[in-house]
């Protein structure tokens, strides 16, 4: 892949499967800002970084340019990785380890990222309308990143062996799961997961779209040690809003 922009092998290979996510999506403009939006880099800093102008940049994801060429997709990607490389590296280290799943989990999990600083429970679930249902937010180390997985695609479609990537680079993290109607499945997989996992759990659950919590559900959260919480976001769309605003450095525990 040459775009200027000098990567590692493993970045090329990561640029390579979002590029080629971004030119086979039914609309580029939109998979664009997604992709952007998913690196949290502002059109005026992508702009900076491709030495363009940002009307470019916001008129190939509105649609009001003609799709930009393999080339310009290639150069977008690669900065984004490059920027966040920058920044730490708290979004493609992630998506690297996902991309060496299966198509399945790649279809699972709708968003992960690693937090540059550690964020607490209370602070985390005060951000995304959460509710904890099991546990108290002062016995549970902070957390250092979340998953968002569709709870039916991975009871239904993840095979097992795959499960180890939703922790990202860490444990310590949410499992935020969207899709759900009762808890149970997400966490009967939690306690499958487990089994050949040598007992590595998440730092908190949070489950989306239950007007109910089963009691199997509240059960095991309580026998296996994890906070369970239940998120009371109006939609999936305006959770993942309320999880990209917690920007890294925000929310930090105070220092020891």
């Amino acid at each position: 892949m040459t775009t200027g922009i000098k990567l590692t092998t493993s970045q090329k290979e990561l640029a390579v499967r979002i590029a080629g996510e971004i030119v086979f999506s039914d609309n580029v403009g939109q998979a664009l800002r997604s992709w952007r939006q998913r690196f949290m880099v502002s059109t005026t800093e992508l702009a900076h970084y491709l030495k363009v102008s940002p009307s470019v940049i916001s008129d190939y994801e509105s649609g009001r340019r003609k799709s930009p060429g393999i080339g310009f997709i290639r150069k977008v990607v690669s900065a984004l990785i490059k920027i966040d490389e920058e920044r730490g590296g708290r979004i493609t280290e992630p998506l690297k380890r996902l991309y060496t799943g299966s198509e399945a989990l790649r279809g699972a999990i709708i968003d992960i990222r690693d937090f540059v600083e550690p964020i607490s429970i209370g602070d985390f679930c005060e951000k995304i309308k959460a509710e904890l249902v099991v546990g108290n937010e002062v016995d549970f180390k902070p957390l250092f990143g979340y998953t968002v997985v569709d709870s039916i695609k991975l009871v239904l479609e993840v095979p097992s062996s795959d499960y180890l990537k939703l922790y990202g680079s860490t444990s310590q993290r949410a499992a935020i799961f969207v899709r759900v109607s009762t808890g149970r499945s997400p966490l009967v997989a939690l306690k499958a997961m487990q089994a050949g996992l040598g007992n590595l759990k998440p730092g908190l659950i949070v489950l989306h779209g239950a007007k109910t919590i089963d009691k199997l559900a509240v059960t095991i959260a309580k026998n296996e040690g994890v906070p369970l919480a239940i998120s009371k976001a109006p939609s999936q769309q305006e959770l993942l809003n309320m999880l990209k605003s917690i920007r890294p450095g925000e929310a930090l525990l105070p220092p020891v």
